[in-house]
């Protein structure tokens, strides 16, 4: 897994039982290009590609925000 990045997005779904809400989380396994410099906790963009390998479908396009940035 050297070109591939773990993106986790973070939503809040409602318990209708309980009239709350919780927080749910996915992670979705994404290709990295060589070309961009990527670190952990910056903010990307992806989108959806063929398979590239058995859990990879995404690409990341941009890159939105970096750790230090805000």
């Amino acid at each position: 897994m050297d070109k591939t990045v773990v993106v986790e997005r973070e939503y809040d779904v409602r318990v209708p039982k309980y009239d709350r809400y919780m927080k749910r989380r996915s992670r979705v396994p994404a290709h990295a290009p060589p070309c961009m410099d990527l670190q952990e906790g910056d903010t990307v963009r992806i989108a959806e590609t063929r398979p590239l390998s058995k859990t990879k479908s995404h690409v990341v396009v941009a890159t939105l925000t970096g750790e230090g940035d805000a």
